[in-house]
Formats: structure tokens, C-alpha cells, sequence
């Protein structure tokens, strides 16, 4: 009889320390927190890009300590605004760019206060136009025709002087010599005439 509760003691005391050990084991790591989903997967290969990338971690979080960042090909920015959180989730909306990898990193701070660090890597396989092209088609209209106007002002303004000298070239003609001439010629007669008189008067 007391070799049986001497075992049962020994059972009871084995599991004892075991759950002892399995839950001082748990106690760092339910203090660190961690990553355990993601809207798109890591890894993911989309024909159609998401209008916002969420992350999904075991514990809740800091909005004052998270951060996410989002880069395309080349290392372009592709995401919008400052990252959102709710409870154990946090997401940043996704502006698409050209396609490729593109590499989401984010940065949370644990219960603790010790920080954790990774990412996730999702690929599209059809890019968007980065920026509306029209933009610089725009500016090519810019060379409008209105350049073009003054020239038929400068013709405007040369017609002008070729009809000055036309209009001094006629009032220019020389007049007074025939004014003098009829006058000479008045005097002339009036002179003959006046000689014809004298002598009828002195018979």
C-alpha cells in the first residue's frame, strides 16, 4: 500500500515539473511578439494588385511603435499614408507600380518592449503605369501658334512705310514752277499791252 502512494507521489511530482518547465518555456515567448499572417501570403505570385497589404501578429500592438514599409522594382516607395492598426492587425494601403517583387517590411515592439523585425515578399506578375503619361503630353501643346501672330503685325507695319513714300513722292512733285511761269507770263502781257497804249496816246 505505501509502495503505491509513494508511486503515485513520484507521477505527481514528474508532472509537476514537467508543466513547470513547458510553462516557464512559454512565458519568453508569449512576450515576444510575432508575425502569423499577411494579406497577400508571403510568397505570393498576384495577376491583380491589392489596394491594401495587412499584417497579422500574436499579440496586439503599439500604433506609436509600428511601422511598415512597402517597395517595388528599383526600390520605389509603394505604399500610401502612415500604417494603421487594429488590435493584432496593421495595414498600409498599397499604391501598385510596375510589376516584380515587391518587399513589405515591417517593425513592432513586443510586450516587453523588445522589438521585432521581418518582412514578407509577394510578386506582381502585371504592372500599372507609375504615373499617368498624358502629363508629359501635355506639355508638348505647350509651343501653341500664338508665337505665329506677330508676324502678319510686322507685315502690317512694313506695308505701312512702302505707302509713305508713294504719298511723298506726290506731294513732292514740284508745282511752283508753273506758278511762276503763269505769272511771268501775266506780267509779260500786261507789259505788251501797256507798251501798245503809249504810243496811240502821244499822237
Amino acid at each position: 500500500m505505501g509502495g503505491r502512494v509513494l508511486r503515485l507521489a513520484g507521477w505527481l511530482a514528474t508532472i509537476g515539473v514537467a508543466l513547470g518547465l513547458s510553462l516557464w518555456s512559454a512565458a519568453p515567448a508569449a512576450a515576444h511578439n510575432s508575425l502569423t499572417g499577411s494579406t497577400p501570403a508571403d510568397g505570393a505570385r498576384l495577376a491583380q494588385a491589392p489596394t491594401r497589404i495587412e499584417l497579422r501578429f500574436l499579440a496586439r500592438l503599439d500604433p506609436n511603435t509600428t511601422k511598415i514599409t512597402v517597395t517595388g522594382p528599383d526600390n520605389v516607395p509603394a505604399s500610401r499614408g502612415a500604417p494603421t492598426v487594429n488590435g493584432s492587425r496593421a495595414g498600409v494601403d498599397f499604391a501598385p507600380g510596375a510589376a516584380g517583387l515587391y518587399i513589405v517590411d515591417y517593425q513592432v515592439r513586443s510586450a516587453d518592449g523588445h522589438p521585432v523585425r521581418g518582412e514578407i515578399r509577394f510578386t506582381l506578375t502585371t504592372g500599372t503605369p507609375a504615373d499617368p503619361s498624358p502629363s508629359p503630353a501635355a506639355t508638348t501643346p505647350a509651343p501653341t501658334s500664338t508665337p505665329v501672330d506677330p508676324a502678319p503685325s510686322t507685315a502690317g507695319t512694313s506695308t505701312a512705310p512702302d505707302a509713305q513714300p508713294a504719298a511723298d513722292s506726290d506731294d513732292g512733285t514740284p508745282v511752283w514752277p508753273w506758278v511762276v511761269g503763269a505769272v511771268v507770263l501775266l506780267a509779260a502781257l500786261v507789259a505788251g499791252l501797256l507798251l501798245r497804249r503809249r504810243p496811240r496816246s502821244g499822237g
